[in-house]
C-alpha cells in the first residue's frame, strides 16, 4: 500500500482492548487513529491512552463523522452485533472485536449488512494474522509431526475471587470464558484440522462440552472435544477461575508440536515467538518466529489492505466470515452443552431488533387475500423451526415482519412445542398488533391423530402461542380409520368456541378424504375445511419427505384445486434445494435429494428454471418460488429460511411476474 491514503480509524468503547488495538494501530502501515467515542467523555486519561484522537460524547457521533472510514467495536460482548450494524449502515467499515456476536446467527447477520452495504467486516482475532500462526501451519503441512491426531489447547487464567461487578462475572454482559477467551482455542484447533485437510479451516461435526456456571450465571471453566472428519479430535478449554497452561499442542504420528500462550505470538510489541517440535525419538526442533512488527498491527494491516483493494473480509489466516460464523457455531454448541444462556438473549430483556429499533411492521412484501380469512395474509408465511431458542429466531422475525411479512406457521409439534413459544415472546416483547398477523397452527400429528387430540394440543398450543386464537389451523396429518365427520366436528367446535377464526382444513390430506369432509359439512351444517397444506413445487415429490406426506403437485390435483379455489399452504415449495447447486445429475450425496427429487421430468424442469433465471437475472430457487406463486388457484407458500441472508433473499423472488407461456414452459 505504499502511497495509499492511510485508512482513518475510530474507535467505539474505549477500554483496555481498545487501547491494545490503538496501538498496533500506531505502528501499522496503513492506518491512523482519528476519533475515539466514548459514553464518558469526561473519563480521566482518554486523551493521553488515545493521543491525536478527537473525542465523540456519544458512539452515534462517530458514526455521524464523515472523517471516520473504518471503525473498530470494543464495547462488552453485548454490544457488538447492535453497533457492527449501525456503523455498516453508516457506511464505515467495520473490524469487531472477538467474539463478533453472542452467536453465530448473530455474526451471520452482520456480515449479510456488511455484504450489502459493500463494506469491509471482520472479526478482530489478532493472532490469525500474525506470522507465528503461518509458520505453525506451514510445519504441520510440512508433515514434520507426521499425520496429525490430537490439538490440546487451552486459554485460561485465574480472576481470583468473584467480581460480580467486572465485565467477566457480568451475564448482563455476556461474560465468562466460552465467548471471551474460548474462541482462540476453537479457532487454531478449525484452522489446523483444515491445514491437514488442505483447506482453509474445518468444522467439527461432532462437539461436546462440559463446564462450571458460577454464582452469576457465567462459566468460570468448561472443555469442549471436538471432532473432525480427518479423524483428528481437538481438546479445548478455557477458564476465568482456573490457571490453565496455555500451551496449544498439536500431536501427530511422527511428534508433536507445542505453541505456549500461541495468540500472544511473539508479543505486542514484537519480538521473538517459540514453537518447539519434540519427536517421537526425543529429538528436540526449537522454531524461533522473531518479528518486530507489534502484534496488533497486523490486523490494522490486514484490514487496511483489505478495504484499499475493495475486499470484504480477511484473507486467510485471518477470519473471513464463513470461518468466523463456523466458530462460533461451535461455540454455540458448547454453550448448549453446559446450559448457558444470557440475559440479554432472553424474550424479556431483547424487545429491540439487533440494531437496537423497535420493531416495526413493514410493507414491502405483497398481500393477497384468502378466502374464509376476515384481513390479508402477506404472500408467503415464515416457519421457524430450525432455529434454537428466541434470540436467534427472532432476528429472522424480525426481518420478515419489518419487510412486511405477517403470516406465520407454527405446529404443536415442532420442536416440542419451542416454536410456538418462541412465536409467544416473540409477540409480547415486540407488542406486535395481534389482529395484524395471520398465525397459522397445526396439531394431531401422527401418532396423534385422533379428534380428541385437536382441543388438547390447541390449549396447549394457544398457552404457548399467547394468544387465545389462530387464525388458520390444519390437522398435521389424516388418519384414515376415524370417520372423517369426526375431524370436521372436531374443527368445527373450536371455530364456535373462536379459538380458529378463519379456515381449517388438513395438512398431508387426499382429495378424496378433503371432498369427504366438506361433503359431511355441507350435508350436517358444519363448517367446511376451507384450506389445506401439502406440498406444492415446480418439482414434483417422488417419495414422501416424512412418512404420511401427500404432495398436490401433480395435474389432477392442479385441476381440483382450480375449480374450487382452494387455498393450498405450500411447504417445501422450494423443492428442499433441489434448485439449488446442491442438486445435479452428477451430486448424488444427498440421499434425501436423490430419493425425493431426482427423476427425468424433475431434471428437465430444474434445467428450464435455470435457463429461465439466467434470463431474468435471477437464481432458479426464484424461479421455482415464482412458479408456485404464479398459479391460477391460491397457493400460499411457507418458507424456512436459516438466516436473514437466507429470507432476503427469498423475499427477492416476490416481484418476479412469469407468464403463461414461461409457466406452460417451465413445466415441458
Amino acid at each position: 500500500m505504499n502511497g495509499t491514503k492511510p485508512v482513518n480509524w475510530g474507535i467505539i468503547g474505549p477500554g483496555t482492548i481498545a487501547r491494545t488495538f490503538a496501538g498496533g494501530l500506531a505502528h501499522s502501515r496503513t492506518g491512523k487513529l482519528v476519533a475515539i467515542a466514548t459514553r464518558d467523555p469526561g473519563k480521566p486519561g482518554l486523551a493521553e491512552n488515545f493521543p491525536g484522537a478527537r473525542i465523540f460524547e456519544g458512539y452515534q457521533a462517530l458514526l455521524d463523522d464523515p472523517e471516520v472510514e473504518a471503525v473498530y467495536i470494543a464495547t462488552p460482548h453485548v454490544g457488538h452485533a447492535e453497533w457492527a450494524i449501525k456503523a455498516v449502515r453508516a457506511g464505515k467499515h467495520v473490524l469487531v472485536e472477538k467474539p463478533i456476536a453472542l452467536s453465530s446467527y448473530e455474526a451471520e447477520a452482520i456480515y449479510h449488512e456488511a455484504r450489502r452495504a459493500n463494506v469491509f467486516s471482520g472479526e478482530a482475532f489478532m493472532y490469525r494474522l500474525h506470522p507465528q500462526t503461518a509458520k505453525i501451519v506451514e510445519l504441520v503441512k510440512s508433515g514434520v509431526i507426521g499425520d496429525v491426531r490430537l490439538i490440546r489447547s487451552s486459554f485460561g487464567f485465574n480472576m481470583g475471587t468473584v467480581k460480580p461487578q467486572h465485565r467477566l462475572f457480568a451475564n448482563a454482559l455476556a461474560g465468562g470464558g466460552i465467548l471471551d477467551v474460548g474462541g482462540y482455542p476453537v479457532s487454531m484447533a478449525r484452522l489446523i484440522a483444515g491445514a491437514v485437510e488442505d483447506k482453509l479451516f474445518a468444522e467439527p461435526f461432532s462437539v461436546s462440552g462440559a463446564g462450571h456456571l458460577g454464582e452469576t450465571g457465567v462459566d468460570e471453566w468448561a472443555s469442549a472435544l471436538l471432532k473432525f472428519a480427518s479423524g483428528i479430535v481437538a481438546e479445548v478449554s478455557c477458564s476465568i477461575m482456573a490457571n490453565q497452561d496455555n500451551t496449544l499442542r498439536i500431536i501427530g504420528s511422527k511428534g508433536r508440536l507445542e505453541v505456549k500462550d500461541f495468540w500472544f505470538a511473539s508479543g505486542h510489541e514484537g519480538g521473538t515467538g517459540l514453537i518447539e517440535i519434540t519427536l517421537n525419538d526425543g529429538t528436540r526442533q526449537p522454531v524461533e518466529v522473531k518479528e518486530g512488527g507489534w502484534l496488533y498491527s497486523f490486523e490494522a494491516d490486514a484490514a487496511g489492505e483489505a478495504i484499499r483493494t475493495g475486499k470484504l473480509e480477511f484473507e486467510t489466516p485471518g477470519m473471513s466470515h464463513a470461518d468466523s460464523i463456523g466458530n462460533l457455531r461451535v461455540l454455540d454448541q458448547w454453550r448448549a452443552a453446559i446450559g448457558l444462556s444470557y440475559d440479554a438473549e432472553k424474550p424479556e430483556n431483547r424487545t429491540l431488533n439487533i440494531s437496537g429499533s423497535k420493531v416495526v411492521a413493514g410493507s414491502s412484501v405483497p398481500y393477497r387475500a384468502i378466502p374464509g380469512l376476515s384481513k390479508q395474509a402477506s404472500v408467503v408465511a415464515l416457519g421457524f423451526e430450525f432455529f434454537p431458542n428466541f434470540a436467534n429466531a427472532s432476528l429472522t422475525m424480525d426481518a420478515f415482519y419489518e419487510a412486511g411479512g405477517n403470516l406465520f406457521d407454527t405446529a404443536w409439534i415442532y420442536g416440542r412445542g419451542l416454536t410456538e413459544s418462541v412465536f409467544g415472546d416473540w409477540l409480547t416483547s415486540r407488542a406486535a398488533p395481534r389482529e395484524e398477523i395471520v398465525l397459522i397452527g397445526k396439531g394431531a400429528h401422527s401418532p396423534l391423530v385422533y379428534p380428541d387430540q385437536i382441543g388438547k394440543q390447541l390449549s396447549e398450543s394457544l398457552e404457548r402461542l399467547k394468544t387465545d386464537y389462530v387464525d388458520i389451523y390444519f390437522m398435521h396429518r389424516d388418519n384414515e380409520e376415524v370417520p372423517v365427520g369426526e375431524f370436521v366436528d372436531a374443527m368445527d367446535a373450536e371455530v364456535k368456541a373462536g379459538r380458529i377464526r378463519g379456515p381449517f382444513g388438513g395438512s398431508n390430506w387426499s382429495r378424496d378424504r378433503l371432498q369427504a369432509a366438506m361433503d359431511y359439512a355441507t350435508t350436517n351444517g358444519k363448517t367446511a375445511p376451507g384450506a389445506m397444506s401439502n406440498n406444492f413445487s415446480l418439482a414434483e415429490m417422488l417419495d414422501p419427505i416424512w412418512d404420511g406426506c401427500v404432495a398436490a403437485s401433480d395435474d389432477d390435483w392442479k385441476v381440483w384445486l382450480n375449480e374450487k379455489q382452494f387455498p393450498n399452504f405450500a411447504w417445501s415449495s422450494q423443492g428442499r434445494g433441489f434448485f439449488t447447486d446442491r442438486a445435479g445429475r452428477d451430486k448424488t450425496d444427498d440421499e434425501e435429494l436423490v430419493r425425493v427429487w431426482y427423476s427425468d421430468r424433475n431434471f428437465g424442469r430444474r434445467d428450464r428454471a435455470i435457463e429461465l433465471a439466467k434470463k431474468l437475472n435471477r437464481k432458479p430457487i426464484h424461479v421455482a418460488l415464482a412458479y408456485v406463486l404464479a398459479q391460477p388457484f391460491p397457493v400460499i407458500p411457507l418458507i424456512g429460511p436459516r438466516n436473514v441472508a437466507e429470507l432476503e433473499d427469498s423475499l427477492s423472488a416476490l416481484d418476479i411476474r412469469l407468464t403463461p407461456e414461461q409457466m406452460r414452459w417451465l413445466e415441458g
